[in-house]
């Protein structure tokens, strides 16, 4: 039953990674970066900020997107992942747009519901 039950929720972490990976990339496609999109989204062990002072932003539009959107879901902790993806998106100059596109597809409910219905519009 232990087994059973680590496998399952191994299987929900990364239902939900690729659930945010998702929501992150039909952005990014709108935004018209569709060629680019998964290479934005691809972190590694050797990325790296390509800016120092863009960290300190970076940080703060990814606390935004967490708390102003539902861009993540609500049990989320935030990734270091993501903060290279919007470092990326500041040097693009893009990080803001983003944002207004992912508070206008992804916009915080009150009581933190899910808004799925955005979700499975963007993916139509």
């Amino acid at each position: 039953q232990e087994w059973q039950k680590l496998n399952y929720d191994i299987y929900t972490l990364r239902q939900t990674r690729k659930e945010v990976r998702s929501r992150w990339k039909h952005i990014l496609e709108d935004l018209g970066f569709q060629k680019e999109a998964d290479s934005l989204l691809s972190v590694t062990k050797l990325s790296i900020i390509s800016d120092s002072q863009n960290m300190s932003k970076a940080r703060d539009i990814l606390l935004k997107l967490s708390e102003e959107t539902n861009i993540f879901p609500t049990s989320w902790e935030l990734s270091e992942r993501y903060l290279f993806v919007v470092d990326r998106l500041i040097a693009l100059d893009a990080a803001d747009e983003f944002f207004k596109m992912a508070s206008a597809v992804y916009p915080k409910r009150p009581g933190g519901d899910r808004l799925d219905e955005g979700a499975r519009a963007l993916q139509s």
